[in-house]
Formats: structure tokens, C-alpha cells, sequence
């Protein structure tokens, strides 16, 4: 679950990170009202922000700065509203412009193939990561956190040494990485992002200027899977932007991914399920969806389940494949004969049951008329056939 940067920047704050202080607004009066407040305190300047969770705001025009409140007012109308990478911007953060000296990068993310969290660091803030592993992945710097004893100090030093940092904005460097993995510990995070971790200048109460690291924009990916253990991280899913296929199987608990394919899915246990998009392929075809309707899919849930897998009309056809063990095979045919007589287009379909209850299953798809399959590969085999026959 992406958050948005407003409720990553809470996060990060929860921790002790150095953040920026920052007001929501959903008008452009709420940005003015903001802005004016600023002002009032002594900012100069203003900076506002879209909130959408896709990168390139700055390049899309999302990201502007303002010098007085009526220029936000009339800033915030026009990033209020615009469309970014197919996203509208229905609110912007509005804060305190900071003078950078220099941006860095600093994330962290679950390392699949070491099992560990690593932290990567680079001297060149400021741009997408991405972008800066394909043109120069020698800017990227590494450490792998310990599995039991976590980020060590020597550890974040490391890294703050090899991007430049000496002195005390070493030491401001070691406080804040230690922060972002406290962060992705304590909310079961996949990503943790600062880009750009920005060193500011200010001014001292003499006059004197000193400099210190500032988290001035926050990513954040959580675990779905840990969900459960954060009820309060639940209520920062942005509604607005969720694909509303994503939101349907999330409501039906179901695990549902979308492919570029032709032929739809059913399947339960991702086990299975990825054993049964590999023969799609294997006989020439191509999935359309990755789609687990669990171990005890319901009458409703596979009914749910077949509207999502109809709703792309990329599928051409459908392949069914349970293994009842704990799902029982009749309670799944009777919702997939329920699916293929209220779908509102015709799509052939080949099913495959086995396992507890499969004879009433069998007799159930049969009088139905539905194509049924003895093996997987008969049923994938049948699919790939079903694909090819309607494209002539």
C-alpha cells in the first residue's frame, strides 16, 4: 500500500526524523489560509506540492513556490485539479520554502535475496533512483542491515562517509538512517524513501548561518500482509487513487493481479496459480491476471471473482483451475455457473475441478454446458485453443 507524502512524512516523524513542517489543503483558499500563516511566521517563501502517489511532480508542474499568499492562492488553483500521469490532484501540501545547499538520496528497502533491509544512499538527490542506478549505479551506495542486532552505527557512518558527509553532518546522517529503519520496522514497511535528504542553511540568532539534514520529501511502501498489526495505517490508503479492480478484490479478500494477457485466471493458492499461468504459456497463450481465491473460496467470492476477471476486455477466455481441499469443488461450480449466466459478454470458458466434492461439481458444470478438463494442461491446452478460435 503506497501512502501519500503528507502521512509518510508523520511516519517518519514519529521516529525523531528531522521533517519540515507542513498543512494540508484541498482548496485554493485553504492554500492561501496556509501560506498566510506562514508568512506570518517568517517564511519568505512557500513551496506547494501535489499529492498523488506517482513520482514526476515537479516535471508535470506539480511542485511550484509561491512569495506571497496570493500568489499560492492562484498557484494551488491551478495544481488543484491537474491531471499528472493520468492521477487528479485533489490536494497539495503547502510548507516553508528552505534554501538547499545539496540534495542527497537516502531509502530503504526488503532485500528479497539477501533476507535483509538494506539502506542505499547517493550524492545525487533530488532525482528518481531509478534514473540514477541506469545512468551511473556506481553513485549508489549499499549497507545491509543485521537480521538481529539491526543498522549498526559504523554501518550508517559507512554509508554517510562514502556520499561526502563529515563532521556533524556525519553524525546527523547516522541519527537519521537509523530513524528511516526504525521507521520500516515499526510499520512493517517495504520501502522507505527521503529524496531529497537536503542539507539547509539557516540563519543563527546573530546572524551566523549553520547547516543541518533535512527530510524534505518522504515515500513510503507498506506490507499489506502487516496490515492487520496497524490498524491505524489502514485509514492513510488513499481511496482516490486505488484502482477500483485493486479495491474489489481487496473487499473480497482475494489476491488479484493484472496482466497484459488474453486469457483469464481462477485459481486458488498462488502456488497453483502460477503453476497455471506458466502452462498458459507453455501451450502459447498468455495470462491475463494473476487471480488466488483462497483455500475456502466462498459461492460469493468466486462470483466476485469471475466479474473481475470479465471486467478487462482484453479476455478472450477463462480458465478455471481448483484443487478442493478445504474449498469444496460444487461450491465453486455453482458460483461459476451463477458468474457465466449473468456475465454481460460472452467469453468461452474451460474448467477444471478436482478434489472435495468434484462429481457434484462435474454434474453441476455439465448441466450448465460449460467445458470441463480433466488435467491442467487438457484445461490450459483448451484455453490457449478457446484464444486462437475467436481471433479468427
Amino acid at each position: 500500500m503506497k501512502i501519500q507524502e503528507a502521512d509518510a512524512k508523520s511516519l517518519l516523524r514519529a521516529q525523531g526524523l528531522p521533517v519540515p513542517g507542513w498543512e494540508l489543503a484541498r482548496t485554493p483558499s485553504q492554500v492561501r489560509e496556509a501560506a498566510q500563516r506562514l508568512f506570518d511566521a517568517g517564511a519568505r517563501q512557500v513551496v506547494i506540492k501535489a499529492q498523488v502517489l506517482v513520482g514526476g511532480r515537479g516535471k508535470a508542474g506539480g511542485v511550484k513556490l509561491a512569495s506571497s499568499p496570493q500568489e499560492a492562492f492562484e498557484v494551488g488553483g491551478r495544481i488543484l485539479g491537474m491531471d499528472i500521469k493520468g492521477i487528479t490532484v485533489r490536494k497539495v501540501i503547502v510548507a516553508r520554502a528552505v534554501d538547499i545547499v545539496k540534495e542527497y538520496y537516502l531509502g530503504a528497502i526488503v532485500d528479497r535475496a539477501s533476507r535483509r533491509i538494506v539502506l542505499m544512499a547517493s550524492a545525487e538527490g533530488g532525482v528518481e533512483i531509478e534514473e540514477v542506478a541506469r545512468t551511473n549505479p556506481g553513485a549508489i551506495h549499499r549497507v545491509a542491515a543485521h537480521p538481529e542486532l539491526g543498522l549498526l552505527p559504523f554501518q550508517a557512518r559507512s554509508l554517510g562517509l562514502a556520499i561526502g558527509l563529515r563532521d556533524s553532518l556525519l553524525s546527523q546522517f547516522v541519527s537519521i538512517a537509523a530513524g528511516l529503519y526504525a521507521t520500516m520496522k515499526a510499520n512493517d514497511a517495504d520501502l522507505v524513501e527521503v529524496n531529497p535528504l537536503g542539507i539547509v542553511e539557516e540563519a543563527g540568532p546573530h546572524g551566523d548561518a549553520s547547516r543541518r539534514l533535512l527530510c524534505l520529501d518522504a515515500k513510503i511502501t507498506l506490507d499489506d500482509s502487516g496490515l492487520a498489526r496497524h490498524p491505524k495505517l489502514e485509514e492513510m490508503r488513499d481511496l482516490d487513487e486505488e484502482d477500483p479492480t485493486d479495491a474489489a478484490a481487496r473487499k473480497l479478500g482475494i489476491n488479484f493481479i493484472h496482466l497484459e494477457g488474453t486469457i483469464g485466471c481462477m485459481v486458488n493458492g498462488a502456488g497453483l496459480a502460477m503453476t497455471t499461468m506458466d502452462l498458459v504459456k507453455h501451450y502459447g497463450g498468455e495470462p491475463a491476471n494473476f487471480l488466488d481465491v483462497g483455500g475456502g473460496a466462498r459461492h460469493d467470492v468466486v462470483c466476485g471473482a469471475m466479474e473481475l476477471i470479465l471486467a478487462d476486455p482484453n479476455v478472450k477466455a477463462v480458465l478455471v483451475n481448483i484443487f478442493g481441499g478445504i474449498t469444496r469443488g460444487d461450491e465453486v461450480a455453482a458460483g461459476i455457473v451463477e458468474a457465466s449466466r449473468s456475465q454481460s459478454r460472452t467469453v468461452p470458458m474451460v474448467v477444471r475441478i478436482v478434489g472435495t466434492n468434484a462429481e457434484e461439481a462435474a454434474r453441476l458444470l455439465r448441466e450448465a454446458s460449460l467445458e470441463t478438463a480433466d488435467s491442467l494442461d487438457e484445461a490450459a491446452e483448451k484455453a490457449v485453443a478457446m484464444v486462437k478460435g475467436a481471433a479468427r
